[in-house]
C-alpha cells in the first residue's frame, strides 16, 4: 500500500506539474497583447514587425496575427510610411479610463488646480500619443473667455506648445522622421508649415527646454509648456498653460515658466508614485 501510495503521489505530482506548466503557457499567451502594448507605449519610434518579433521573442506569424487582431479592435495602429506600429485610439481610451478611475487622477488634478490658482489660466497635463498630443488631465480657468478641450482630446504636434515641446525633445533623426510624416496643416496665419523653419524653431525651443504656441493653433490663444521627465530623464508628458491674448500676452506666460516647472516637478513625483504602485 505504501508503494502504491508513493506511486500515486508521484503520478499526481507529475500531473500537477504538467497542469501547472500548461496553465503557465496559457497565461503567457494571454499576456502577449499586453506585452505588445507596453512595448509600443515605451518605444522611441514605431517598431516594425521584425523588430517587435525579435524584442518580444515571438514567432513572426503569431505576432502578425496578434497585431492584425489588435489593429481591428483599435488597440494598435500601423504607421503609413515606415511599416511600424503605434498604440491605437482604443489604447488611449483604456489608459484614460484606467487613470481617471484612480488616485492618480486626483493627484494630477490637485497639482493642476494649484497651478490654476496661481496663474489664473487653464492648465493641462498632456502626453504624446502617436503623432499627436493627447490631453490627459485638465483644470479650467474660471474666466468666461477660454478655450475648451475635453480630457482625451487630440491636438496636432506641429502647432501646439506641448507638441512642439515633444518634437524639440527628440533627437534630430527621430524628429526628422516624425516631421516627414506629419501633415503640417496651417491653422492660423502664424502656423509654421515649412519643415525647415519649423525645425529651426524646434532647435531654439530645445535649447530653452520649453514649448511655445504663439497663436499658431488657434488665433488669439497662446500657450507655454514645460517637460515632465521620468527617472531616466526622458520627456514623457508636459504641463502646459494657455490663455487668450486678449487677457494674457505670450511674454507674461513666459515669465510664469518657473512656476510651471515647479508644477512639472510635482507631476513627476505623482507619475513616479503611480508607476511604483504607491
Amino acid at each position: 500500500m505504501q508503494i502504491r501510495f508513493q506511486n500515486r503521489s508521484a503520478a499526481s505530482a507529475a500531473g500537477a506539474a504538467e497542469s501547472a506548466a500548461g496553465e503557465t503557457h496559457d497565461a503567457s499567451r494571454s499576456l502577449r497583447a499586453l506585452l505588445v502594448l507596453e512595448h509600443l507605449a515605451r518605444a522611441q519610434h514605431p517598431p516594425t514587425l521584425a523588430q517587435l518579433a525579435q524584442r518580444l521573442d515571438m514567432p513572426k506569424t503569431t505576432l502578425m496575427r496578434l497585431l492584425a487582431a489588435m489593429q481591428r479592435a483599435g488597440f494598435v495602429a500601423a504607421t503609413p510610411t515606415e511599416n511600424g506600429y503605434v498604440p491605437g485610439p482604443q489604447a488611449s481610451v483604456l489608459a484614460l479610463a484606467t487613470l481617471r478611475a484612480s488616485a492618480f487622477t486626483r493627484a494630477c488634478r490637485a497639482v493642476l488646480a494649484q497651478l490654476v490658482g496661481t496663474l489664473g489660466e487653464t492648465c493641462n497635463l498632456t502626453a504624446p500619443d502617436g503623432d499627436r498630443v493627447i490631453y490627459m488631465e485638465r483644470v479650467e480657468t474660471t474666466e468666461p473667455l477660454r478655450l475648451f478641450f475635453a480630457v482625451g482630446s487630440h491636438v496636432p504636434m506641429h502647432c501646439t506648445a506641448s507638441g512642439k515641446l515633444f518634437l524639440a525633445s527628440m533627437n534630430r533623426l527621430e524628429r526628422g522622421r516624425v516631421l516627414a510624416r506629419l501633415p503640417l496643416t496651417r491653422n492660423t496665419p502664424r502656423t509654421l508649415t515649412d519643415p525647415a523653419r519649423l525645425d529651426d524653431e524646434l532647435e531654439r525651443l530645445a535649447a530653452k527646454g520649453i514649448g511655445i504656441d504663439n497663436e499658431e493653433f488657434v488665433r488669439g490663444m497662446s500657450a507655454v509648456a514645460v517637460p515632465v521627465r521620468d527617472a531616466e530623464g526622458r520627456v514623457v508628458a508636459a504641463v502646459a498653460c494657455h490663455a487668450p491674448t486678449a487677457r494674457v500676452m505670450l511674454d507674461e506666460l513666459l515669465r510664469a515658466v518657473p512656476v510651471l516647472e515647479r508644477a512639472a516637478q510635482s507631476m513627476r513625483e505623482v507619475l513616479a508614485q503611480h508607476r511604483a504602485g504607491a
